[in-house]
């Protein structure tokens, strides 16, 4: 059974960022953000994660792209190998890297993308049969794999100087502890417009930029790379971050059920399902409400509020008071009594750190760029989204929503230029080509196809859904960072709780919590939790 091939973009909707989809802000939320502002006050436009590090690559990456209808050059598929090994857990662990590409091809057998992938195998195993096989990526969408593949589970890792900025060059690469590789071989993926990948010949960047589009050409190459590398029998996980959890729910439904690849896992680090869980859409309150217990979090690390003696139960009674008086009193809107909106306003006050009078301005409701600019004003900085724990000098004293990210500014640099080293010096993947990391993706399509009615936020969890009922082995970890501002735990909390399975297949559903943010494995404590829970679920779901 083959994939079915690629089809054409309908519908181009709002814009994204690096590792962490970015909202689009509605002129209507806009203009309620400007009257919240204090008398005097001006805004400035938030930039998105690793704009000011990407300026430029993004304009290269949008002009390569400014003339889609121009046929591509077509590239050659090849493939360098190397042999290598690494130390895990007191084990010699004897390995092959594989840096490589493969050509997707249209209905007509045209080459229209050449997709980069970087494998690793370990060498010493003569059944394959039995030895699992995970495919990583990462998110944005227009994120290259970078972030997984040198900082949590390939096997070599960038040092960064958590929680600070890092220093610039020379970069550490060391032997990664975190590394999965002794519990599952890995294909990081580069999906189209990032790392090496790229349309070819007639293929545009519209034919893979959408969130159907995109699970349709990485469904081409996992066919492809599974019969080509003989793993058919192979237990088989996919692993992704951000929109690569989006990406993931997706995916495997669409592996199950239209190329009869079964999975045995799924694993989602700071998953999004349901983008209206992340959105602050005008008049839709749930995002207001999964987002509280981060700001809880964040205030208490950074000394806004009193840090509490139990973090976990600190956070599960802030959950609380969100699903309950919290959501509650959203509901009623203006017709909130007065009474009522004052208990609220002292205990939003209590959690968020933020002061009565700027929570009264805001109608109890503060989205995550407000809250960052607000919450360490008073000392001049603004607080990171990607991971809160971060902090960083504020631009502008007046602005009222966050300008930057400070945890993208601070590792960036390190992680960008340890994969071109990497790639490059020590597997010797010989190219002059960019290696894009993010920002040669754009005008993505949210709207899914076959999809009827008005366009909502996009929704995969049904996806997810499917693939369980359809193949109720199917075991899914989430890995939550509680500092967390793109993709909050309590969202993805909201979300599973929201998805009507079976309470059957609500059992093969777990999650982990980590005292980091998106990227949790930059704090190393962190990844080393990552990897005992991850390979801990890879060997339970594999017979």
């Amino acid at each position: 059974m083959r994939p079915e091939r690629f089809t054409p973009s309908v519908s181009r909707l709002t814009s994204v960022s690096r590792c962490g989809f970015r909202p689009h802000v509605p002129a209507a939320r806009r203009r309620r953000s400007a009257r919240r502002r204090a008398a005097g006050t001006r805004a400035l436009p938030c930039l998105t994660a690793l704009a000011l590090l990407l300026a430029a690559g993004s304009a290269a990456a949008a002009q390569e792209h400014a003339d889609e209808g121009a046929k591509q050059p077509v590239a050659e598929e090849r493939s360098v190998v190397t042999e290598h090994t690494l130390q895990l857990d007191g084990q010699t662990v004897a390995y092959r890297a594989e840096a490589a590409n493969i050509l997707l091809r249209n209905e007509q057998g045209e080459p229209v993308a050449s997709l980069y992938y970087t494998a690793y195998t370990r060498s010493d195993t003569d059944d394959v049969s039995h030895r699992p096989l995970s495919f990583i990526y990462n998110g944005g969408p227009g994120s290259a794999s970078l972030w997984l593949h040198m900082g949590a589970f390939g096997p070599r890792r960038v040092v960064v100087d958590d929680p600070n900025a890092t220093a610039p060059p020379p970069f550490r690469l060391v032997d990664n502890a975190g590394s999965i590789l002794d519990a599952t071989d890995m294909v990081f993926i580069d999906p189209v417009g990032t790392g090496f990948s790229k349309p070819v010949g007639k293929g545009k960047g519209a034919d893979f930029w959408g969130v159907d589009e995109d699970a349709a050409s990485l469904t081409e190459f996992i066919y492809q790379y599974v019969t080509r590398h003989g793993r058919w029998n192979s237990p088989k996980f996919l692993i992704g971050e951000s929109y690569g959890t989006t990406r993931s729910a997706v995916l495997v439904n669409r592996l199950q059920q239209r190329v009869g690849m079964q999975f045995n896992g799924v694993v989602l680090i700071s998953a999004v399902l349901d983008f209206e869980t992340l959105l602050f859409a005008e008049g839709h309150d749930v995002s207001y409400v999964t987002y509280l217990p981060t700001y809880a979090a964040t205030a208490a690390y950074h000394g806004l509020i009193p840090q509490p003696d139990d973090l976990d139960a600190f956070l599960q009674q802030v959950r609380e008071f969100a699903l309950g008086p919290y959501q509650l009193a959203l509901a009623r809107g203006a017709a909130l009594p007065a009474e009522e909106r004052a208990a609220i306003l002292e205990r939003l006050a209590a959690y968020t750190g933020l002061s009565r009078e700027y929570l009264d301005r805001a109608d109890l409701r503060v989205d995550a760029s407000h809250f960052r600019a607000e919450l360490q004003r008073a000392t001049g900085r603004t607080t990171a989204r990607l991971d809160s724990r971060y902090e960083g000098f504020a631009p502008d004293l007046l602005a009222d929503t966050a300008e930057y990210d400070p945890q993208s500014t601070a590792i960036s640099g390190a992680y960008i230029a340890a994969i071109n080293h990497y790639l490059r010096d020590v597997l010797g993947y010989d190219t002059q080509e960019r290696y894009v990391s993010g920002g040669g993706v754009h005008d993505w399509n949210w709207q899914r196809q076959g999809r009827r009615g008005w366009i909502g936020a996009t929704n995969v969890a049904p996806d997810l859904k499917e693939a369980m009922i359809d193949n109720p082995h199917l075991k899914v970890q989430f890995e939550n960072g509680y500092y967390d501002l793109a993709t909050p735990f309590f969202a993805v909390e909201y979300t599973v709780d929201h998805m009507a399975l079976p309470g059957e297949l609500r059992a093969n559903v777990e999650h982990r919590y980590y005292r980091a943010g998106h990227m949790m494995y930059v704090l190393e404590d962190e990844l080393l939790a990552l990897r005992r829970n991850v390979v801990e679920f890879i060997r339970s779901a594999t017979h």
